[in-house]
């Protein structure tokens, strides 16, 4: 039996073919995914590993220029240090954004990976964190040094002035050297400024003070005696740890940020090998209904049940292996080009081997192996239950109407329940509600995917007579053989049937909530223009002053971040510009006047002075964030707003209890609206700095939608994945189903039908199956995303359901296309039989 299975693959290549590809395709993803996340996770922590080599002590403080309260570490500490036994040196670090401006005065890096440090040199001149390759660190107040990436971008050499942003205003700086760093930031495409201690210390927290500390032991030093000597010698909120601990601490957040990663590629694998199910258990079917003779006179020699199904599972081991080993070699290929990519993106990797383990081989074969075995468990049980007398009948074996009625009705059952799921997850809200949807959806596709061939001879004959009418003879017989093996047509068109469900849930839900935002921002934003800083970081108070005095502006008002306590409860506030507010924001009032912000009272909104029992006229009793107290009047409510805290207050109230306000972004009106005048104006008020954020209405809406957008753009991947194997399915049920008809096109030649008609014919057959898998995949796809839409649609203010009819038509010309490519092989192949050899066919 072992022979004969090996045979069969043998003498099947070209059939076995397809299901190879597709197996393969699932096998590439999964062993491509773990090795380039091991390579990346191993790269990663080597590199965590080679930057705390020779620190013994990592000290870590949360200390911020805006928040006195947190305790830095001070020159005197650092001192008390240093005259520890054991203590080799000290080495005391401050950082925050800095940003680089090319010579156009465009950001170099993405802002939020753009930071700034102290050069802080040893006994010897040198610092031990960076290797310069040209020049010195910086050693004066109106110097700086540059990573070799972000100085090669700016095409900055030692001696050039250099415009680096920070939270103030721009400064220009003399370029003194230029070095080579492991530093997270660089790597991730950012870039990272030296600047002498004093002077980063000024910028980034505050004069003879360090964020962060690094303790080097000397020779025969013990790590942990060293951090047991440095703990009591800190301030309270500091966290110490030896370097080995830092160092398994960084590596764990890496494989915590790669995970994320590591779970959407191997979706792309999963859903690979969820289509591949449906293609190779086809492609057994066919194989075992055209060799029902063959399995028929085995069992008439002697062979039992059990090893006619163990011939038919063993022949698609071979299969599976052989699609893993190719799969493997591929998916190392895969690894490698991701890893090229991140490259070319502007990611710079540490340099590694790539990462082969043991799980990572076994986790590939078992995928390949496992699923094909699996997915030809039915063909192979058919097959074990044919009988000897089959032998004597030419024609295959039939589904009996048993056997359908009993598949036709657990696919029933499976289907209500699962659509039951649905809507009553639809009646839930939130998480629960798309838990329950999730479950539903699984249980609806598997349903309809088992009622497949049952729809598909209603659906085909829908069609029937326009094929006829446009296409004569070839139409109608494209119909019929469309129809003819239900359970082929059905298992075909699953695979675009699953693709097109997932692709099509999410347009509906993402246009639906791209609209829903779109709408918001449109409704609630008036003002022309938002400036914030690129980092995320806070805006410098002069920043606000400029743009107040800006040519053209109307209004202006910051949303400045202030945290009240009221009544023992804390909340959330916005500190802004009265008179302003109103001009660049929505502020629709249902009591009392804004106008009072100017009298020094506060706004709230309507559900939040609900909940407290508030009203116009009332006076409330605050605590500020400096722990002083005072009490306020409500002169206003304010319907609530997504773009607006519970509570307005003006900044001038706030302004005695703050040292630096917390301005995160100002919100800008100018005369005639957004123009390239007006932002020019905007861009030289700020001083041509290239650390800040400058975005009109567009960008925006842009910005609010990226999320969404995102998440669109995954699903149009696995839609791609889903279009490749669907494309190998269509070309293989042709392909054996010309094979199994080559009498029958024979004789069709043979009583006049030419070679144009009879590709013609194929090809309407594969689009007729890929129209409707698609139109299948589509009515699920939109119930879907109605359901996970009802889940959220509360929690977002104008949400209505949106069907993208434009969408849906791309993906059913998609469909069409998937057929007409699929065919060109087969088509041909029908075309160019001899009629009179394939007459003879048995």
């Amino acid at each position: 039996m072992f022979r004969t299975a090996l045979r069969n693959v043998l003498a099947h290549k070209a059939r076995l073919l397809m299901t190879i590809l597709a197996v393969m395709l699932g096998v590439a993803f999964v062993s491509g995914t773990l090795v380039f996340t091991d390579t990346l996770g191993n790269a990663f922590r080597n590199q965590s590993a080679k930057s705390y080599d020779d620190i013994a002590v990592a000290v870590t403080t949360h200390a911020d220029q805006r928040d006195k309260e947190t305790a830095a570490v001070g020159e005197d500490t650092l001192k008390k240090i240093r005259a520890l036994d054991g203590v080799a040196s000290v080495t005391g670090r401050v950082d925050g954004f800095a940003g680089v401006a090319d010579p156009d005065g465009k950001l170099i890096g993405n802002g939020w990976s753009n930071s700034g440090s102290n050069f802080a040199p040893g006994k010897d001149g040198k610092d031990p964190a960076y290797t310069f390759t040209d020049g010195t660190g910086p050693t004066e107040p109106g110097t700086i040094a540059l990573d070799r990436d972000t100085a090669e971008k700016g095409k900055y050499g030692v001696g050039d002035k250099v415009r680096v942003a920070t939270n103030g205003p721009v400064k220009e700086y003399t370029l003194s050297g230029v070095f080579t760093t492991e530093d997270g930031a660089v790597n991730a495409g950012g870039s990272l400024v030296l600047f002498d201690t004093p002077v980063a210390q000024q910028l980034f927290l505050r004069p003879g003070e360090f964020k962060d500390v690094s303790v080097a032991a000397a020779p025969g030093a013990s790590d942990q005696a060293l951090l047991a000597a440095v703990k009591p010698l800190l301030p309270k909120d500091a966290e110490a740890k030896t370097g080995a601990a830092r160092a398994d601490e960084q590596a764990s957040d890496i494989e915590a940020g790669l995970s994320d990663l590591n779970k959407l590629l191997l979706a792309f694998a999963g859903v690979a090998l969820f289509v591949g199910v449906f293609l190779i258990a086809n492609t057994f079917t066919m194989l075992v209904a055209q060799r029902t003779k063959e399995l028929a006179l085995m069992r008439a020699v002697g062979a039992s049940r059990r090893q006619v199904k163990r011939s038919v599972l063993l022949e698609a081991a071979v299969v599976g292996l052989i699609a893993s080993v190719v799969g493997f070699a591929v998916g190392l290929g895969l690894a490698t080009g991701l890893r090229s990519a991140m490259s070319l993106l502007g990611g710079k990797i540490p340099a590694g081997p790539l990462v082969i383990t043991p799980g990572t081989v076994i986790a590939a074969f078992a995928v390949g192996v496992l699923i094909t075995v699996l997915a030809a468990w039915l063909p192979a049980r058919r097959a074990a239950k044919i009988p000897p007398v089959a032998a004597m009948n030419s024609a295959h074996a039939v589904a009996t109407v048993k056997s359908l009625v009993v598949r036709n009705t657990i696919g029933g059952v499976i289907t209500l329940l699962g659509t039951a799921a649905i809507v009553g997850g639809a009646a839930k809200a939130g998480s629960d509600g798309q838990l329950l949807i999730a479950g539903g959806a699984f249980l609806a596709l598997i349903g309809v995917i088992i009622l497949i061939p049952l729809l598909s001879r209603p659906a085909i004959a829908l069609v029937r007579p326009l094929l006829r009418r446009l296409f004569g003879v070839s139409g109608k017989l494209a119909a019929q053989n469309a129809v003819r093996n239900p359970r082929r047509t059905g298992a075909t068109a699953s695979a675009l049937a699953i693709g097109l469900t997932l692709v099509t849930g999410i347009s509906v839900l993402g246009v639906t909530l791209g609209q829903a935002v779109d709408k918001v921002t449109t409704d609630n934003i008036k003002a022309d223009y938002m400036v914030s800083m690129a980092s995320g970081d806070a805006l410098d108070e002069s920043a606000l002053t400029a743009l107040e005095k800006a040519k053209g502006v109307t209004a202006a008002s910051p949303q400045q971040a202030v945290w009240l306590t009221i009544g023992g409860q804390g909340v959330s506030a916005s500190g802004v510009t009265p008179g302003d507010v109103q001009q660049v924001l929505t502020v629709d009032t249902v009591a009392g006047s804004l106008d009072t912000l100017e009298k020094g009272q506060i706004a709230v909104a309507e559900k939040t002075a609900k909940s407290h029992g508030w009203k116009p006229g009332d006076s409330v009793p605050v605590t500020y964030g400096d722990k002083k107290k005072e009490t306020l009047k409500v002169g206003a409510l304010y319907k609530d707003n997504e773009f607006l805290s519970p509570v307005l207050i003006p900044r001038a109230t706030v302004a005695p209890h703050e040292d630096k306000g917390d301005i995160r972004e100002v919100w800008v009106k100018t005369d005639g609206g957004a123009s390239a005048a007006n932002e020019q104006a905007l861009v030289d008020a700020l001083g041509d700095n290239p650390g800040m954020s400058i975005m009109d209405r567009q960008d925006i809406r842009d910005m609010f939608g990226g999320g969404v957008n995102l998440a669109m753009n995954i699903m149009y991947g696995l839609l791609g994945m889903a279009l490749i194997i669907a494309v190998l399915g269509v070309v293989n049920t042709l392909a054996m189903s010309v094979f199994e008809r080559q009498q029958e096109i024979g004789m069709l030649r043979a009583i006049g039908l030419d070679r144009r008609r009879v590709k013609r014919m194929i090809r309407l057959e594969a689009v007729v199956i890929s129209l409707f898998g698609a139109l299948v995949g589509i009515g699920l796809g939109l119930f879907l995303g109605w359901a996970i839409g009802q889940t959220v649609a509360e929690s977002i203010p104008q949400y209505v359901l949106v069907i993208p009819w434009s969408r849906i038509a791309v993906f059913l010309l998609l469909a069409g296309a998937v057929g007409v490519l699929a065919a060109l092989w087969p088509a041909r192949s029908a075309a160019k039989l001899n009629m009179l050899t394939a007459i003879k066919t048995e």
